[in-house]
């Protein structure tokens, strides 16, 4: 029997969901520093979620110029089939009490009366972090990758969409910092060889504007 390209997409679409569980159970079993777990992973694969992501990190864009990146990641964020997260839920609130000074502080009881930084519009990530504690997000992102390229999946790593969830309040409330690990089962990966102007030149934006641009004579035309 022959088998439809739509039943094609579907079977990829699954294969997705799938390799996003896995990717998530590697990251959560990768050793820890201290061993204590304190990094949470969630897996968003509704496109309409992903859209919303992808929104909220174009109007981040706006803020600043220094920016101005996040709309190219946001790009290639539509392209994902599914986007993983990786939060560290202590590094805010929680020091590691091991005086190891790479916050800049002497000892981890400064850290803890530091005035954090204000919820502005312009404060990604409101530390002084625990960069100790912030660090066992980079452990999990390794386990997560290692798993990808494993089962030979396309993946991206993302710092903007780590603060764009975390703005949308999608996370635990004791978040300090987050990391996003976008993946894609399609033949050509839309997270790499990407040009500086992605966010105006790839496929989607060019439809959109060649949609634009004929649509009136079609309408003119017909109606």
């Amino acid at each position: 029997m022959e088998r439809s390209i739509k039943q094609f997409e579907a079977d990829r679409k699954e294969a997705a969901k799938v390799a996003a569980r896995l990717i998530l159970a590697s990251g959560t079993t990768s050793p820890r520093v201290g061993g204590v777990g304190e990094c949470t992973i969630h897996v968003l694969d509704d496109e309409c979620d992903i859209e919303d992501l992808c929104q909220k990190m174009e109007q981040m864009a706006e803020i600043k110029k220094s920016w101005g990146f996040f709309k190219r990641d946001a790009a290639m964020l539509r392209d994902a089939d599914a986007v993983l997260i990786t939060t560290s839920l202590r590094s805010l609130t929680d020091p590691a009490d091991i005086n190891c000074n790479m916050c800049g502080k002497l000892v981890c009881e400064y850290l803890k009366e530091e005035e954090k930084l204000p919820p502005d519009p312009d404060v990604a990530f409101q530390g002084p972090l625990c960069v100790f504690r912030a660090n066992n997000i980079a452990y999990a992102v390794d386990g997560m990758i290692s798993q990808a390229r494993n089962l030979g999946i396309d993946y991206g790593v993302y710092w903007s969409v780590g603060a764009a969830a975390m703005r949308m309040k999608i996370l635990p409330r004791a978040t300090g910092f987050a990391l996003a690990v976008a993946i894609s089962i399609t033949e050509k990966s839309p997270f790499r060889d990407i040009p500086r102007r992605y966010a105006e030149i790839n496929q989607r934006t060019m439809n959109d504007r060649m949609i634009q641009r004929l649509w009136p004579q079609f309408r003119s035309i017909y109606s």
